[in-house]
């Protein structure tokens, strides 16, 4: 199996990937705080991470993708009450609209996305163990973690402690030990409609330790990839690693890896500043290809500028691939030499995941097919359909259709998604293993999931 390096925001460095248990690989991604529409800065980190599975499903890893959904933030309490319904509401819709939103990249679903409101006993519990280790402390209902308590806190964002304090407003300032310590559980408030019984009292669990909970609730400690947008290096990801570390004595995962921002004008694109573009109305002027082909052509850990002409470009560049796809003939041979140039593909994503050079060798191995059928010869897709396929591109070849599957693996295929409807991931992942042993990859589509022969 390919060895796969990956930066890693703790170290520094660029890791190689070390799965506790060979093949297997847990990816946990933060995913978006539901109170309005995600922009298509939200949506980097969904493909991001979608496309990492991919592309370590095809060098033959078993991978289980998690991303979460934050149902319960102060954002969620804010607008729910400026629109003047529930949270409970605003929440569950903005969850529909999210899950719409980006099926519509037809990427296929994580594997699971745990919500921090049917987390809270993981939550609760994660809490009481910091407590009784001295870790945090109650004021009134509230709970905080102990900074000072844990030695290594600030060694992902290298940053001082003087220039860590977390902007929990002045209430917090006063009733904290000192300004660098952070909530993990929030009393409730007059104003709040949602909230949960605890051994502190009634309230809500902060936002740093709902990931902490979901995360070792699926994957255990210790898993192989923790990521996110860049934005989130500090606080949020500095105070996942000192709670669960505190706590377990252990790391949460073994590498920290940040995608970069989508900025629109001299800012990253956010709700906060106003500077959004929705992922719904890109896709609608766009399409889904146009914006994958954008998305794959810069580096994840770099910042991406956002423009119509740039998505204009990159749906110039689908076409491409589109058009080729009419002149290639199904059961055509292969390109001469195409053995290099997946080589060349996974290597580039083997390193760091470097997609903008592997599309550059995609679009060799297009520019050559387009030479020679010139040139009179007859050539089919082959390989470069599997290669596509990493980066969600697959459908602009024409004629890419699933072969038909037996029976048995049929019945199989049903029967892993009413598991993953029922949300038994465990039974899920099973009924997968079971299909590629019988020969077939599960291959999430817009349409919904297909049987493709290995």
């Amino acid at each position: 199996m390919r060895e796969v390096a990956i930066h890693d925001t703790l170290s520094g460095s660029v890791r190689r990937l070390e799965p506790r248990e060979p093949p297997r690989v847990g990816i946990y991604a933060c995913g978006p705080t539901v109170y309005d529409r995600i922009h298509v800065g939200n949506a980097r980190p969904y493909v991001v991470f979608s496309l990492l599975k991919r592309f370590l499903t095809r060098l033959g890893y078993d991978v289980r993708l998690v991303i979460n959904i934050t149902d319960i933030n102060d954002k969620i309490y804010e607008a729910a009450r400026r629109a003047g319904v529930a949270s409970t509401e605003l929440a569950t819709e903005m969850t529909r609209h999210y899950i719409a939103d980006t099926d519509r990249l037809g990427l296929g679903r994580p594997d699971a996305e745990p919500r921090a409101s049917e987390t809270i006993n993981h939550i609760v519990a994660l809490i009481d163990e910091l407590v009784r280790q001295g870790h945090a402390y109650v004021v009134d209902g509230d709970v905080y973690f102990r900074v000072r308590s844990f030695a290594d806190y600030g060694k992902l964002s290298n940053r001082s402690l003087e220039e860590m304090e977390q902007g929990e407003g002045d209430d917090a300032a006063r009733r904290k030990e000192a300004p660098q310590d952070f909530a993990l559980w929030k009393a409730r408030k007059p104003d709040e409609d949602t909230w949960w019984p605890s051994p502190w009292g009634e309230g809500r669990p902060g936002w740093h330790i709902e990931c902490s909970a979901m995360a070792e609730a699926l994957l255990g400690l210790e898993f192989e990839i923790h990521g996110g947008g860049s934005d989130l290096i500090f606080p949020h990801h500095e105070n996942e690693i000192a709670q669960t570390e505190a706590a377990r004595h252990r790391p949460l995962a073994r590498i920290w890896m940040h995608n970069g921002m989508v900025e629109l004008g001299d800012e990253k694109m956010a709700k906060s500043v106003g500077n959004i573009r929705r992922l719904h109305e890109v896709l609608d002027r766009f399409g889904r290809e146009a914006l994958l082909m954008y998305f794959v052509g810069g580096h994840y850990r770099q910042p991406l500028r956002f423009s119509e002409e740039l998505l204009a470009e990159a749906q110039r560049a689908a076409e491409r691939v589109r058009e080729l796809g009419r002149r290639l003939d199904p059961d055509g041979p292969e390109l001469p030499g195409a053995d290099a140039l997946v080589e060349r593909f996974d290597a580039a994503l083997a390193h760091d995941f470097n997609t903008p050079k592997a599309r550059a060798v995609v679009f060799e191995w297009v520019g050559e097919l387009n030479r020679r059928l010139d040139a009179g010869e007859r050539l089919g897709p082959g390989r470069l359909r599997d290669l596509l396929w990493v980066f969600g591109l697959d459908s602009l070849l024409a004629g890419d259709t699933a072969v038909t599957a037996d029976g048995e693996a049929q019945a199989l295929l049903e029967e892993r998604e009413r598991a993953r409807r029922e949300r038994d991931f465990a039974r899920a992942d099973a009924l997968r293993a079971r299909l590629r042993e019988l020969g077939w990859e599960v291959r999430d589509t817009p349409t919904g999931p297909q049987l493709v022969r290995r």
